[in-house]
């Protein structure tokens, strides 16, 4: 009888939590420094969030080894709703393919609230870079072979792979230069220190339109409908395709009733007509699927980058 009341209390647990939640502000634990693409998606989701839920979500940045000190601290943080995790492509599906010992895992520690976005990337270079297209990049890179540095978010990011497939794909040799963020990385892009970087639009656009970098193609199969000018990499090096995306999550065992009111929430903030304008306009395609529609495009995700990573011969473990 004990065991069938204590049964019934974990049960009625999880809606009585929900019923309270939040009691405080939460903190979204954004694992990039500020200025990157998952800071500014964060940032424009916390606001609406804030709004309806009559709690301050606050971003919280914490960048560093590729993501990785924000992603244990929201791996160990309580499960009680009041502490979110938005990830990359990086920590939830590269990373998992790069190192046997994360100080996390994605299936035992996370549960899945929403998708939020996804993009091709663009490679953009510095103005003083002689090429103003990919065919002039592969020319000049093999005339002069180690002289290109291309920036990244930190080892073992999408900009990271992208940089590499390049390598291998197109047959050069560009030096990786790891950055904590793509902010910090398109500033010294910007001053010149680096000559380019593969990274999102929505952390490069800015610069694109002022003419601070130079674009000169994105990295998914089709043309990125936010900069239809721009040819694909792979119009150039066929079989070249790397795409970004973000999501958000929660530590494993926050309660169902908390994650389902975290997803409607985070959906309907996703599909307010400023917010999706402000994500489209930026090169990115707005998602806000379910939590199970998450789970799995993690897995697929996982997969496919994992194959692309064994072929360029990338780890993290050397």
């Amino acid at each position: 009888m004990n065991k069938l009341l204590m049964a019934a209390a974990l049960l009625a647990a999880s809606p009585a939590q929900a019923q309270g939640y939040p009691d405080r502000p939460i903190r979204m634990i954004v694992a990039s420094a500020p200025g990157g693409a998952p800071d500014i998606l964060g940032r424009a989701v916390a606001q609406k969030m804030s709004e309806t839920l009559g709690q301050q979500v606050v971003v919280d940045n914490r960048a560093g080894a590729s993501g990785l000190i924000g992603a244990e601290m929201a791996a160990k943080a309580t499960a009680d709703g009041h502490t979110l995790f938005l990830g990359t492509t990086t920590l939830y599906a590269i990373l998992p393919n790069l190192k046997k010992n994360l100080p996390y895992d994605i299936k035992r520690d996370f549960a899945s609230i929403t998708q939020i976005a996804g993009a091709s990337n663009v490679l953009v270079v510095n103005p003083s870079v002689p090429a103003k297209s990919v065919a002039e990049l592969l020319q000049y890179a093999k005339a002069k072979p180690g002289a290109l540095n291309y920036a990244s978010a930190g080892r073992g990011t999408p900009a990271h792979l992208a940089g590499e497939m390049l390598n291998v794909n197109a047959g050069i040799q560009m030096t990786h230069v790891p950055y904590k963020g793509a902010g910090p990385a398109l500033i010294d892009i910007i001053a010149g220190q680096i000559q380019l970087i593969i990274t999102s639009p929505i952390a490069a656009g800015p610069h694109i339109s002022n003419g601070k970098v130079r674009a000169l193609a994105t990295t998914g199969a089709q043309r990125n409908p936010a900069l239809p000018d721009l040819p694909t990499i792979a119009d150039t090096v066929p079989g070249y395709e790397i795409t970004q995306w973000w999501g958000l999550s929660a530590p494993a065992k926050t309660p169902g009733a908390i994650i389902s009111r975290l997803h409607a929430e985070t959906a309907k903030a996703i599909n307010l007509p400023d917010v999706r304008e402000r994500i489209t306009r930026a090169g990115a395609v707005p998602v806000g699927g379910t939590p199970q529609a998450f789970d799995s495009f993690i897995a697929a995700e996982q997969q496919r980058l994992g194959k692309v990573i064994r072929q360029a011969k990338i780890s993290l473990d050397d």
